[in-house]
């Protein structure tokens, strides 16, 4: 007997709960046939065996339940929000160009994650990040040239897999070349197919052959391919993916709840509109109440029954995320930690002369994170924290002076040519992505942070007189 259309419905689904142990109304909707579970912060926030033992009560409840979580390593992560990721991230990783590195990073990040139960990493970011002022993709790009961001999509991508845990490259058709951040509004994409199939879609092409289980889609608007939707919900844009890019596995939204895809429309409309696309597994977003699962769940319902929603395509899509697995080819340790930071020490860019450091006091200069990255531990542990209007920095002392993405900052900018004006001993150190600057302070550029990239700024500080 084939199922009935509420347990397809439920069966594409991918919400989030909150906190650290499983809700009952959301073990009944598991019982029931729900598709799986994206962890965030919360859900993780207790610990690897915590969150181990919440991915074993799960998978009681749904053997087959799919349970995925952003971890990008580098400044995304969501095992290690206490302190910086034990991983290089994207954009130093492309800096290093060392795929052997890249897969080994990746096949770790796949190690960690099937310790605690995870199936589906929301990883590795496909985007080329060709506009420096991007607010949501920067660090988490292995770079700027499309050919070398997609060897290092395919080798991190093979590493992961090879652990059993499923990748998926994101975010399709590609969120590089945007300056909105598809959280808050509906970014535009003003290129031509030419430049999207010679620079965007490279990636996505190299992580299909790589065996990518599955891809994500993206909330902006491809006017070249389709004025009027964002790709999450372009049956134009996702028959590229699967015509043009062969691609047979599970295509995945990027979370409804982000304004891209429903800020006009509704969660539960944004749903139904992305299945008739061609997304097969829709994630709904964070800390969702049980309530909006049923609510997604009826409007899906109603489509089949209105004619809206193909009931062919829902069973497919339903079929596809079943059928999401990826062999174990076997794992691997820990990348060389000692390699990861010399690593790292490549990678950084050093402008300037660094002055005499000693008795330096590290400033962090505290700005709102973008969504994906979250509020997370990142840089040097401060002596000091401040915002952009640099009340409380301490006076005479040298100091380091931690920002990131300040090129985006005019507010942080001001305050950097303050110091400057004011003739302080400063080091600025970005840890964000290395855009322009023009002020005369010297500056270390990290792309992203991470514990081998602390390490390896640790190390060039001290050459430089830091003691602490």
């Amino acid at each position: 007997m084939s199922p009935d259309v509420r347990t397809l419905a439920l069966q594409v689904l991918l919400p989030g709960f909150s906190g650290t142990t499983l809700p009952e109304d959301y073990r009944a909707l598991l019982e029931e046939g729900l598709g799986g579970i994206c962890y965030f912060g919360s859900n993780t926030a207790g610990g690897a065996e915590t969150t181990a033992a919440l991915s074993a009560a799960i998978r009681a409840a749904n053997p087959r339940a799919v349970i995925a979580v952003d971890e990008e390593g580098g400044d995304v992560s969501r095992l290690h929000t206490r302190e910086p990721s034990t991983v290089l991230g994207a954009a130093a990783l492309g800096a290093i160009d060392d795929p052997d590195l890249t897969e080994a990073v990746g096949r770790w990040v796949g190690t960690e994650l099937a310790a605690v139960g995870v199936t589906l990493d929301l990883a590795p970011d496909a985007d080329v990040n060709s506009d420096p002022d991007n607010p949501v993709i920067g660090t988490r790009s292995f770079g700027t040239e499309p050919e070398a961001v997609a060897a290092h999509v395919a080798a991190w991508t093979r590493g992961l897999q090879s652990t059993g845990v499923a990748a998926c490259a994101k975010h399709f058709p590609g969120h590089g070349d945007t300056a909105t951040d598809s959280h808050l509004d509906l970014p535009r994409i003003d290129v031509d197919a030419d430049t999207l199939a010679a620079r965007e879609l490279v990636p996505f092409d190299a992580a299909v052959e790589a065996g990518t289980a599955a891809v994500m889609t993206s909330h902006i608007v491809v006017p070249a391919l389709d004025p009027d939707r964002p790709a999450t919900l372009s049956p134009v844009v996702l028959a590229m993916l699967r015509e043009v890019l062969d691609f047979d596995g599970v295509i995945v939204s990027d979370a409804l709840d982000m304004a891209g895809a429903s800020a006009s429309r509704g969660i539960p409309e944004a749903s139904v509109l992305a299945l008739v696309a061609g997304c097969d597994l829709l994630c709904i977003g964070p800390d969702k109440p049980a309530s909006l699962v049923e609510e997604i769940c009826d409007a899906v319902v109603a489509a089949v029954a209105e004619g809206r929603l193909d009931h062919a395509r829902l069973a497919d899509a339903a079929e596809r995320v079943a059928a999401m697995a990826v062999p174990v080819a076997g794992g691997g340790g820990e990348p060389d930690r000692l390699r990861q930071t010399a690593a790292a020490v490549d990678a950084l860019l050093v402008e300037g002369s660094l002055p005499d450091l000693a008795g330096a006091t590290v400033v962090s200069v505290e700005t709102t994170a973008n969504i994906a990255v979250g509020e997370v531990a990142w840089g040097l542990g401060p002596d000091v924290r401040v915002d952009p209007s640099g009340d409380g920095i301490p006076d005479v002392v040298p100091l380091v002076v931690q920002v990131r993405d300040a090129h985006r900052r005019p507010d942080v900018l001001a305050l950097l040519d303050g110091l400057e004006r004011a003739g302080r001993t400063v080091v600025v150190v970005e840890w964000g992505w290395p855009g322009p600057y023009d002020g005369g302070l010297a500056r270390i550029c990290t792309r992203g942070s991470s514990g081998p990239g602390v390490a390896a700024v640790v190390e060039v500080l001290r050459e430089a007189g830091w003691t602490r």
